[in-house]
């Protein structure tokens, strides 16, 4: 068996460890019924009336299947899990638990793929001239700057970033993905909303991140930096530039590439925080909504989503190794 095919074999297996545990959790707690809890929420708030609870209970719970016995629920959450066929939405009936996903992915994806992106290059490219002999001596006083910014949660920086430059200064505005009124569409005016509003929490996540990736990259530089072919190259008499990308750049990226795959993985849940905090209708804000109103649904739903993400983008990464590094082979010799 090749090494790619246990790998694919490898993932399907996470994925169904990932979904049985998914299933099997929320039943070890006592008494945990979402149906009743969620309908005993919208009573407390004067949405249902006491009297007819327990019939709207039985009702639910034959619409979604809790009625039926634990092993065949099993059986059922696991075909329809295979087929992502997540379920419904307790808070959002009829709408199914993918469709909001889908709804929201979009936002996450293009908010916090594009900050990863960009703070991963900056932050390696920074950290790479940091340690580099040859490089401007003033980039080496930005070291405290980049271990400030490391450990600043990216929530955190984007509360400081909303106090001064959206209620204070008022040149973005304080949160959401769109001004309230305004119907989403393909015009460039739409466009123009959608990028004033991602510039903060973008600008937050890019801060936080590219002091990590920077000091990271700094000491894959060092150690790279002392090995026999850069001084090889050295000695050769070749470019310093081609010495720089060619030869020490590209060998300290691998534990980089390593933590980019991580992230990447992570990618749905990364900005949970800052999605709550500026308000954007990203996958963060669905699943703090969902645990709030008790959907839980929807929650099992996200975090399956996520667990496959990662396997998904480890295998990827598995497969780009060997053409960063050709001395990675996962052929037997």
């Amino acid at each position: 068996m090749s090494y790619l095919l246990k790998r694919v074999v490898l993932l399907v297996l996470i994925i169904w460890a990932a979904a049985t545990l998914n299933f099997f959790l929320p039943k070890l707690a006592p008494g945990r019924n979402p149906i009743r809890e969620k309908l005993a929420q919208e009573a407390t708030r004067g949405g249902l009336m006491q009297q007819g609870m327990e019939e709207m209970i039985k009702a639910y719970e034959a619409t979604f299947g809790l009625d039926k016995p634990l092993w065949q629920q099993y059986l059922t959450y696991m075909s329809d899990t295979m087929r992502f066929n997540l379920g419904y939405s307790i808070s959002n009936y009829p709408k199914t638990v993918m469709q909001l996903i889908w709804e929201a992915l979009p936002w996450t994806l293009g908010l916090v793929t594009i900050t990863i992106l960009i703070s991963f290059s900056v932050g390696s490219i920074v950290g790479a001239l940091i340690a580099w002999p040859r490089a401007p001596a003033w980039l080496r006083y930005t070291v405290p700057f980049l271990l400030t910014l490391s450990a600043v949660p990216f929530y955190l920086l984007g509360l400081v970033l909303i106090y001064f430059l959206a209620f204070r200064l008022k040149w973005f505005p304080l949160g959401g993905g769109y001004p309230i009124g305004v119907v989403p569409t393909l015009s460039w005016s739409f466009a123009g909303h959608l990028l004033r509003h991602a510039i903060l929490p973008a600008l937050s996540m890019i801060l936080a991140g590219a002091g990590g990736w920077a000091l990271g990259m700094r000491g894959m530089m060092v150690t790279v930096l002392g090995e026999d072919y850069i001084n090889f190259a050295e000695a050769k008499g070749l470019p310093d530039w081609r010495i720089f990308f060619r030869y020490a750049m590209r060998n300290a990226m691998l534990p980089q590439v390593t933590g980019l795959a991580l992230s990447l993985g992570h990618v749905v849940a990364g900005a949970t925080l800052v999605e709550i905090v500026f308000g954007y209708p990203g996958i963060g804000t669905l699943l703090q909504r969902s645990v709030s109103s008790f959907d839980y649904f929807t929650t099992y739903g996200i975090v399956f989503f996520l667990i496959v993400s990662l396997g998904a983008v480890m295998l990827i990464m598995d497969m780009v190794y060997p053409l960063i590094d050709p001395r990675i082979t996962y052929e037997r010799g």
